[in-house]
């Protein structure tokens, strides 16, 4: 292994492709080394902005011994099997969300991670932010009551101001719009806060920009107990918002509602709405790749979730086609190395 490691930036395709090639040249750890795309003018282009070699070859460049690991930003259809390419060559992989177009799919990228002993860490950062980190002490102590409903929601501009590009609204290869990209982040924040799986699915997509995939979409999941979940996502809202409503049997509480604060009310909070403070986030998720790469360990809290977040996708799709309610099977989990 080498000090630093040696990244290679597979694909250019996804917009936050550039973001993940300059947290490889500005970890103190790790320093990239090579891009490779199936668009070569596309790759080609990045390369020279990043300073490194373009490969044209995939092949080659996972054949390369020197070579430790590989961020994955191709579009959603690549993911199988570009990271299941990479993981039997031995490459670690950083992988933007969702990981698959399907449960299956998932679920044979993370075992052959597993089975080549390589690492994988999904991009899901939401997971790791101050005030998930505020929201899990509260839900912990039990402040809130028993949680009946929550409201998670994520919205941009993207294409209304013109800088999402087209290629995220073709279904052959992004798969799914609004929802699959943006509405990643609400969905697996739903699923952490209500501290199970959902029994089922009930989703709506709407499109006003005239992309063949939705550009809105508003997700009811109903779990055990009969507490809702309600994940939105959008990218043709103007400005972006993103905000949380968790409501309970003893307070409620809310984050950025015009501003990044938290305020909660009820019970132990009182009758008045109380600013709670904000802790240090935790490790973000390509730090955690490397330190499991530097460990031998396996990030499963991590695949957890993204795995989930597959399973919660899939079942989102099926129900705004089926235009009813689907049932959710949790994915199946054994990432743990041998």
């Amino acid at each position: 292994m080498s000090h630093p490691l040696t990244v290679a930036a597979i694909g250019f395709w996804h917009v936050h492709a550039g973001d993940y090639a300059r947290e490889a040249q500005q970890h103190p750890d790790t320093t990239l080394v090579a891009v490779w795309d199936d668009d070569e003018e596309r790759g080609r282009a990045a390369a020279a902005e990043f300073g490194v070699e373009f490969v044209a070859d995939l092949d080659a460049l996972l054949a390369r011994p020197d070579l430790d690991g590989v961020t994955v930003t191709t579009s959603t259809d690549q993911h199988h099997a570009v990271m299941v390419k990479a993981a039997r060559a031995g490459k670690h992989i950083f992988t933007e969300k969702v990981l698959a177009p399907t449960v299956a799919e998932a679920e044979e990228i993370v075992t052959a991670a597993r089975d080549a002993r390589v690492t994988l860490v999904v991009s899901l950062p939401r997971l790791y932010d101050d005030y998930t980190q505020a929201i899990e002490r509260i839900l912990d102590d039990g402040t809130l009551g028993e949680l009946t409903y929550s409201r998670v929601r994520l919205a941009h501009d993207g294409w209304v101001a013109g800088w999402l590009p087209e290629r995220f609204g073709d279904p052959a290869t992004a798969i799914g719009g609004a929802l699959t990209d943006l509405g990643c982040h609400p969905a697996y924040l739903t699923r952490l806060f209500h501290r199970a799986e959902p029994v089922s699915i009930s989703a709506g997509y709407g499109s006003v920009s005239g992309h063949p995939l939705e550009d809105n979409a508003v997700v009811t999941a109903t779990f055990p107990g009969g507490r809702l979940g309600v994940f939105e996502a959008s990218v043709v809202t103007a400005p972006g918002t993103f905000t949380i409503e968790l409501l309970g049997t003893e307070a409620a509480l809310i984050f950025g509602f015009g501003g990044d604060r938290m305020l909660a009310k009820g019970g132990a909070y009182g009758d008045d709405w109380q600013e709670l403070p904000l802790p240090e986030r935790a490790p973000m998720p390509f730090d955690q790749w490397v330190g499991h790469i530097h460990a031998g360990t396996t990030a499963e809290d991590n695949l957890r979730h993204a795995l989930a977040l597959t399973g919660l996708v899939v079942a989102a799709n099926t129900s705004a086609r089926a235009g009813s309610a689907v049932p959710y099977d949790a994915p199946a989990f054994a990432p743990t190395r041998a």
